[in-house]
């Protein structure tokens, strides 16, 4: 599969039958929001309380970004006849669908409107859009006695996220968000019955089934979410999830970043602490958009751009590193290259390099990946409800994803920036990280006893210096 790393009120979705029609798609850049309705002084006008507060805590200050994008400017936007698919404020864009490139010109001529690129065109043969079927269950999995995570218990022991768990860190109170590209069977698999949904959302499109389309995410979330001992506990088991597709499999455009963006931006709105995205690009159906080892600088992307800005936001992202490692791209993928963000490459059980995993090191020389963790040979849920393996950073980056979660649950004073260096700290190779393995196979009980030793020594963790990720 050409996307997926694997082997084997923030944002605006129309999806009316209109808009399904039309052929092209645009993002419409903007160069400012001088005509806003909101001020900077009065945020709960424009953010939920849980995004205040999560600012707040970490002492983190409210922006331009965080203002929504001006009505003014998408209402004259629409009079050109377009139709609003995803809107981006930290980006500050509009994408919208047409049939007429005219229209798009008459928009690029708008003095607010910065710039213009087109990020998705209709495929000329007809395609597949909407997935309409649901693999058959079985939901007989196997029960092994002598674990709680079954099988699983390795790729949770190599980082010791186990011990996080024994000591009552399992996630409990903590909020992930996993964009992907569907949850196929996850609403009806009986061993996923009591992983704590808090709600879905599709902005690919708003008529799809969520958890017909891909069976990506719903493998994704079973590394993370599961919680049924015995048969397999995830790195995470008492978190409460959000579940949100942005990755469209029937095509490979620049628009999915958009919708990436989008859902990134939901994510904030909804009290998110920690996102797990197992997607990347480099490649699209137009030649004329893939990217160049020199794009990836952590800010070419709209995709990694958005990720840059997480962190600051008070939200840790955890994404894969790519599995390009024995083609002819190699390296990490958009937005793995981003800033202030955990890229997780893949080892075997051994913690041996898996020979997929990509590499860096990022355009401006910055180490990637970050870290790994298991992704040879992950144990994950099926879409018929048992067990199964799976390759890919697409697994590697949940499995950590999960003990991420854990981590900040047991260090709740420090910030996003800080526990993302944390981990980096507790990695195999933090003395001599490459491009390879980043720092290595992180070892989470060490970097909960480092805060612990931090918090004896009355450090303030906010304003440590070894914490903060420069």
């Amino acid at each position: 599969m050409r996307k997926f790393f694997i082997l084997v009120a923030c944002s605006l979705l129309m999806g009316g039958a209109s808009a399904q029609q039309d052929t092209l798609k645009y993002r419409i850049s903007l160069k400012d929001k001088a005509v806003t309705t909101y001020t900077l002084n009065k945020p709960e006008a424009f953010l939920s309380l849980k995004a205040i507060e999560r600012r707040q805590k970490q002492h983190l200050a409210i922006d331009s970004t965080d203002l929504p994008v001006c009505r003014k400017y998408i209402d004259e936007i629409r009079k050109h006849g377009v139709h609003v698919v995803a809107v981006g404020k930290w980006d500050n864009f509009v994408t919208v669908s047409c049939n007429d490139t005219k229209q798009i010109d008459r928009i690029a001529a708008l003095p607010f409107v910065r710039s213009t690129e087109k990020v998705w065109a209709s495929p000329r043969k007809k395609k597949i859009s909407m997935a309409t079927t649901r693999d058959s269950l079985i939901n007989n999995p196997v029960i092994h006695p002598d674990s709680i995570y079954g099988m699983a218990i390795t790729q949770i022991h190599l980082s010791n996220g186990d011990k996080l768990h024994d000591a009552g860190f399992r996630g409990k109170g903590m909020t992930i968000a996993i964009i992907d590209a569907g949850f196929h069977n996850a609403d009806r698999i009986k061993a996923m019955d009591n992983i704590k949904i808090l709600g879905t959302k599709d902005f690919v499109n708003s008529k799809a089934d969520i958890y017909a389309e891909s069976s990506h995410g719903m493998g994704v979330l079973s590394c993370i979410g599961m919680n049924k001992p015995g048969i397999m506990t995830g790195t995470a088991p008492d978190a409460s999830f959000w579940l949100l597709r942005s990755e469209d499999e029937y095509s490979e455009n620049l628009v999915e970043q958009d919708y990436w963006a989008a859902a990134v931006e939901f994510a904030d709105s909804v009290g998110v602490d920690v996102i797990n995205t197992s997607l990347g690009y480099y490649t699209f159906d137009d030649k004329s958009k893939n990217y160049e080892y020199r794009n990836l600088d952590g800010h070419y992307a709209l995709m990694s751009r958005q990720a840059s800005r997480i962190a600051g936001k008070g939200m840790i992202l955890v994404c894969s590193a790519g599995n390009a490692g024995i083609g002819s791209w190699k390296k990490i993928t958009p937005p793995g290259d981003a800033e202030n963000v955990l890229t997780v490459g893949a080892v075997d059980k051994k913690a041996v390099l898996a020979p997929f995993s990509s590499i860096g090191n990022t355009a401006d020389n910055r180490v990637k990946p970050d870290v790994v963790a298991v992704g040879l040979g992950a144990d994950v849920i099926r879409t018929d409800g048992n067990q199964g393996r799976a390759n890919g950073t697409s697994f590697s980056s949940p499995i950590m994803c999960g003990m991420v979660a854990c981590l900040w649950q047991a260090c709740p004073t420090l910030t996003a920036k800080e526990v993302i260096e944390l981990v980096r700290k507790s990695g195999d190779r933090t003395s001599f990280p490459d491009n390879i393995y980043g720092y290595g196979v992180p070892d989470m009980w060490k970097a909960y006893e480092t805060y612990q030793q931090q918090s004896s020594g009355n450090v303030s963790h906010v304003n440590n210096q070894a914490f903060i990720n420069k």
